[in-house]
Formats: C-alpha cells, structure tokens, sequence
C-alpha cells in the first residue's frame, strides 16, 4: 500500500485501553445508578458508531441502564441496533429512551445526571493527582488512576521506521492533555498542528474534516489511517468521498475491541482497505 502520509489513531492503536477507559466507562455507571453494561456491551455501543468520545457513550449506557429499570424490555444489542439506525452517537440513544411512555421517560431523565457521570468517571481514569491538575479542583472519589494501566501496543521500532518513511499524524477522540500523556508514553512525538484531539474539532469521527486537514498540511497524495473502531474505518470512507484530491486507506487494528477472525471480519464488511493483527504490522504493510 504506497501513501505519503500515515494518521494513527491513539486508543485501541498505541495504547491498549481494556482496562482504563472502557474500565471507567463500566464502572462510572455502575457507581452512579448500582447497575451497569459489560465489555461486550460497550463494543456493541462503539460499532454503532458515533461514540468516539467516551464520556458521550458512559452517558448513552447510562441511559440504557436506567431506561431498563423503567420498563425497557430490550437487550443491549438490539438497543444499540436502534442507536446504529438512528444514525448512531448520543442523539440516536436518547431517540430510542424517547419512545418510552411519558413517565418512564419523565423518571429516566429525572435521573440521568451527565455532569457526575463525567467527574466520576475522569476521577476513575485519572487518579486523584491528575483529577486535580487537569480537572482543577477534588475529586469526588479516591482511585489510583487506570490511566497508569495503558500498556504500549507499538514498539519503538514501529515509530522509528514510521516517521522515518512518512509523515505522521495523529486523529483520537481524547482531550488534547491526555492524548499528550499517551503520545508521550509510546514516544511519538507529534506537533500541534499534525494532531486533532476532542478539544481540535467538534465533529469527530466518522466525520472526515480533521483527516481530510492532515492530509492538506502533509500535502499527501494517498494517507493511510489505522484505528480500531468501525468509526475509524467510515472515516476513511467519508474522507475518500468528500476530497477528491487524495485517495484515503482506512486500516483496521485488532488490537481494540474488534478481535480475532470475527474483527477481521467486522472490518472487512464495514469497508477497511486493509486489517492487520496490531499496528506493528503497518512496517510491512506501507509502502
């Protein structure tokens, strides 16, 4: 696969986030309402897409969970089925909570409390240090931080030839100061104005605007983009579509949530040009 450029999603990609952001996502909810999804639950919630930010889709299981204790009589994956058809993202999730009957959605809303499903869960993921320097201000719990339990999926060798070769960018969905953590950790060093986190663009993935302005800097004239989301892929897709001046690669990584033979089929049937095991392999892959 021959490409100028090459735009590396963070979670998933660089770092492994099993246990720290899909881990706040979990217990965020489950500290907050007593009740909560599991890991195959937030898979079903990202591959319907429009979830790329983590803090929207604690708020979307949260409203699962909740609807469920008002009468809900749906599984999650029809649920997320619902969201998928909606269009995906929170929007589509309060959509399908909307078609309960007005007391149930009246209490549903009574409860869902975003702004402490958010503190409890950067409390989780940050630790009480962080909470404080990043946050400003206590948290409003005590935990060690599963941001210190992201191990590093690329090895040094993988950077080193990367940059090497291409120029390198960097689409994720974190806020910029934990994208600067992560970056940091793996050791790629990305400027300012080669990178797009949450606080760079509103729109976010699937949407094609941030990828479509890397490749306009690098003046690139085929980019590859490897994540581990489905929304990875589709915003390959969109980019290729909407700029007709460069041709995009959108490269599944089966070191997120997409796993196995059945990830590498996900891929597959979602429009991934190429999948690969982790983003080790992306050496080979590039030419």
């Amino acid at each position: 696969m021959q490409v100028d450029a090459v735009v590396l999603d963070i979670d998933g990609v660089l770092v492994d986030v099993a246990d720290s952001y899909r881990r706040a996502i979990i217990e965020s909810v489950d500290r907050v309402y007593g009740a909560t999804i599991d890991r195959d639950a937030v898979q079903s919630f990202k591959n319907a897409g429009g979830f790329n930010n983590d803090w929207e889709l604690t708020d979307a299981a949260a409203l699962y969970v909740l609807a469920r204790r008002e009468g809900l009589e749906m599984d999650v994956e029809s649920f997320t089925d619902l969201v998928a058809d909606g269009g995906g993202g929170l929007n589509a999730a309060k959509a399908v909570v909307n078609d309960l009957p007005g007391v149930a959605k009246a209490r549903v809303r009574d409860q869902w409390d975003t702004e402490q499903l958010r503190e409890t869960f950067q409390a989780l993921y940050l630790g009480e240090d962080l909470y404080r320097k990043l946050e400003g201000g206590e948290p409003p719990l005590s935990a060690p931080g599963y941001i210190h339990d992201e191990p590093t999926l690329v090895a040094p060798e993988t950077i080193d030839d990367l940059t090497e070769r291409f120029d390198v960018g960097v689409v994720t969905g974190r806020p910029a100061a934990e994208a600067d953590i992560a970056l940091s950790r793996v050791g790629l060093d990305v400027s300012g104005e080669h990178r797009f986190t949450m606080d760079d663009w509103e729109e976010g993935k699937p949407h094609p605007r941030a990828l479509v302005a890397l490749a306009e800097r690098f003046d690139a004239d085929r980019v590859a983009f490897a994540g581990d989301t489905l929304d990875d892929i589709r915003t390959a897709r969109n980019a290729d579509a909407d700029d007709e001046t460069c041709v995009y690669y959108g490269i599944g990584v089966l070191t997120g949530g997409l796993t196995g033979e059945a990830g590498r089929r996900t891929f597959a049937e979602n429009g991934a040009d190429a999948v690969v095991d982790d983003v080790n392999e992306l050496v080979n892959l590039l030419e």
